[in-house]
């Protein structure tokens, strides 16, 4: 008769549970507390933070989209979102390709070049690129944000695609060539469809900071018009009062369509991550 193995946690175990516990709690309460706070009255807000609401306060929805041209924020939002993402997708994997499969002096300088420029804060060259992007014509409309979000996701992209591009073998890249198929060719329908998982953990972090980014729209889009869903619910927040009910309904609305696509997307998101750390 076989007899049932209990597992017994050793108090390092324990500690390490209740240290993941208090964590997780950390991150999950300020997500919680957007949720009940979006329901309740500004009144209600300020006078028990904490507290449950005690009925369902649906106005804070209704002013938001009454109180400002909320709807078009979330249309500039989705159009700057889904556009940088494509080019982005479009675009690193085939940078990083050229610099992993064909070694020279140029591709090594030029890996080294996009890696030292994650080293670079970015308030540190944001004047000079607000400057630039006046005399290229971008500032002022949606291309100068989509051109700022793919640049700056090529130094990290490269680093990602290149460490998961170097487990892809080289002999399947070869049979193509055999069979014909070109550079470009060889790229698009060979080995782009083995990045998925790296394409998903790309679409992730950088989906999650252009929908959540506040300076660059802030800045660059022009004012006195709808500009991004952050920006408007900022619009809230004054010097002496703030419409807090209203913050919380924007918040929430935000949240719900990241965290339904990182959902989606979180065992393809932790595999690309995974294999990229293995094989670079």
């Amino acid at each position: 008769m076989s007899e049932k193995i209990k597992k017994k946690y050793k108090p390092v175990d324990i500690v390490l549970i209740v240290i993941a516990a208090v964590l997780a709690f950390l991150f999950v309460y300020p997500v919680l507390f957007a949720f009940m706070s979006a329901f309740k009255s500004n009144g209600d807000i300020l006078r028990a933070p904490a507290a449950f609401p005690t009925s369902i306060y649906t106005q804070n929805f209704v002013d938001l989209f009454q109180m400002s041209d909320f709807g078009h924020a979330i249309i500039n939002t989705v159009f700057l979102t889904v556009a940088s993402e494509l080019l982005i997708i479009c675009i690193v994997p085939m940078a990083a390709y050229g610099i992993e499969r064909r070694k020279c002096r140029f591709s090594t300088f030029l890996y080294t070049f996009f890696i030292a420029g994650m080293m670079i804060p970015f308030h540190l060259y944001m004047f000079p690129l607000f400057k630039e992007m006046k005399v290229l014509g971008l500032y002022g409309n949606m291309a100068g944000p989509i051109a700022c979000y793919i640049s700056g996701s090529i130094a990290f992209g490269t680093l990602l695609y290149g460490s998961f591009l170097k487990g892809v073998p080289l002999e399947v890249e070869e049979a193509a060539v055999i069979d014909g198929c070109g550079p470009f060719r060889t790229f698009w329908r060979i080995t782009f469809p083995l990045l998925g998982p790296c394409n998903a953990s790309m679409v992730i972090l950088n989906g999650l900071g252009i929908w959540n980014d506040y300076l660059m729209p802030y800045l660059v889009l022009p004012s006195g018009k709808a500009k991004t869903i952050t920006v408007e619910i900022a619009g809230f927040v004054g010097q002496f009062t703030a419409r807090w009910d209203i913050v919380f309904a924007g918040t929430i609305i935000s949240i719900i369509p990241a965290l339904a696509i990182f959902c989606a997307f979180q065992k393809y998101f932790v595999k690309g991550i995974m294999a990229g750390a293995a094989k670079g």
